[in-house]
């Protein structure tokens, strides 16, 4: 298929060199809950969660196949390895493929890990999908490449969270429409702050006091994800933005304060230095085992917690504030490739943006719709995920960037510093501005 206006592409191989793993990609953290799904074709992001899925070499989903009759074939490329979500996306598509007969959609697993290489080996070999399903913080950087349509004024993204709109504008322009979002809250046990005699904390003072009347010889009061890479980057951010900071400007009163607070949270004992090993998935299990009272995490653990904890009597509530509620939108971003079938790619996204579609996907990967108007009828009132939907009111993406990945690493080690005890809050937040200086300005 011949592509047009492939551009920058010395700027795309570089690209590849640095891959972040997508924080609102929630698939490994998610995969058991894909397992019971797998019955129902179910499931974190990023990923993300924030975390890369593995790679499997699997390639369901509509494995690349030549279309029948005179239909235009529409390729999409995907990085899902679960194959919960492999099968939800399925079972769109051919529904879709039985419900007119001009285009054929047929999808491709791409492995988290090699999707950036990919796309941009694809660039320059005139090979591309006529759809890509990528990390919503990877998005700048795709548009860099010059690969992706721009969709302003070609698709209604109007109802949509302004977060997720946000991930996939560069420069006013729309390059992309939300696929679903997840984002961060905290998760409590609620026996344990009945027995503890604590309310559900709503600022980062309340949070420390109940976090120390929780925290006992064997469980601690909170926990969250602090690896040293974009995981990390995506757990801390809520806490940055909640003082009023950005991602950019960390060394002032606001980014010290935060860095002040995760420090703190240490030197009290409330929250265990081993958090820097702990994946998002790990802080789960470490919470359902009941060494842990209160941890940060997102929905795409609630199907996981509910098959392997059933008796475990937990909810979620917005993550305490310090000035400003806050939290980090993950999931993923639909593209479409400039040069390719974009009016049968337009014409599958109208179909699988659908209320109907929408619901059938965001129930098999334990997601929320990227469309407010959606995603507010989605969930029963009493459901774990409603107050995740309340709190993408305030979550913000990553970025959008395509220097994003430089940007990630100085905040995750400034966060990582300040948790180890090798930098002071003061120290690490003047070390992260000039690497972000360097980046940015």
């Amino acid at each position: 298929m011949k592509r047009k206006k492939i551009t920058a592409l010395l700027a795309v191989l570089a690209m590849t060199v640095s891959l972040a793993a997508g924080c609102g990609n929630a698939e490994k953290a998610g995969a058991v809950a894909d397992n019971a799904a797998a019955d129902n074709a179910e499931s974190s992001v990023e990923s993300n969660s924030d975390e890369a899925p593995e790679e499997t070499g699997q390639e369901t989903a509509g494995e690349e196949n030549a279309p029948s009759g005179e239909a235009q074939a529409v390729t999409i490329w995907y990085y899902w390895e679960t194959e919960g979500h492999q099968v939800a996306l399925d079972q769109v598509i051919q529904d879709y493929n039985g419900s007119q007969d001009s285009y054929e959609v047929t999808a491709k697993y791409v492995p988290f890990a090699d999707f950036k290489k990919q796309l941009s080996i694809g660039a320059s070999a005139d090979e591309l999908p006529d759809i890509a399903i990528l990390d919503s913080p990877d998005h700048a950087s795709y548009v860099e490449m010059g690969i992706f349509e721009d969709l302003t004024g070609k698709f209604d993204v109007g109802s949509y969270y302004e977060g997720t709109v946000n991930s996939c504008t560069v420069d006013g322009k729309l390059y992309g429409v939300p696929f679903g979002v997840n984002c961060l809250a905290l998760y409590y046990n609620e026996d344990m702050l009945n027995e503890a005699g604590c309310s559900v904390p709503t600022t980062w003072e309340e949070l420390m006091t109940t976090a120390k009347a929780l925290t006992t010889d064997s469980v601690t009061g909170l926990a969250l994800c602090s690896v040293q890479n974009e995981e990390g980057t995506f757990n801390f951010v809520p806490w940055l933005w909640s003082t009023g900071a950005t991602s950019y400007d960390i060394n002032n009163e606001n980014g010290i304060r935060a860095l002040s607070f995760i420090q703190s949270l240490i030197e009290e004992e409330v929250m265990s230095k081993e958090c820097i090993n702990w994946t998002q998935g790990d802080v789960m299990n470490q919470f359902i085992s009941g060494n842990v009272a209160m941890m940060e995490n997102g929905p795409w653990q609630i199907p996981t917690m509910q098959q392997e904890a059933p008796d475990l009597n937990w909810k979620v509530t917005l993550i305490p504030k310090d000035s400003e509620y806050s939290s980090v939108l993950g999931g993923e971003n639909y593209a479409v490739i400039n040069g390719g079938n974009v009016e049968g790619a337009l014409d599958f996204l109208t179909y699988a943006t659908s209320e109907e579609k929408v619901k059938f996907l965001m129930d098999k990967f334990g997601y929320i719709s990227a469309d407010k108007s959606i995603a507010e009828n989605q969930f029963e009132a009493d459901s774990p995920y409603q107050p995740f939907v309340e709190e993408l009111n305030y979550a913000m993406p990553r970025g959008p960037l395509a220097e994003w990945p430089g940007v990630s690493d100085a905040i995750s080690l400034a966060f990582n510093q300040v948790i180890t005890g090798t930098a002071t809050p003061e120290d690490a937040a003047a070390e992260a501005q000039a690497t972000i200086d360097g980046i940015v300005k």
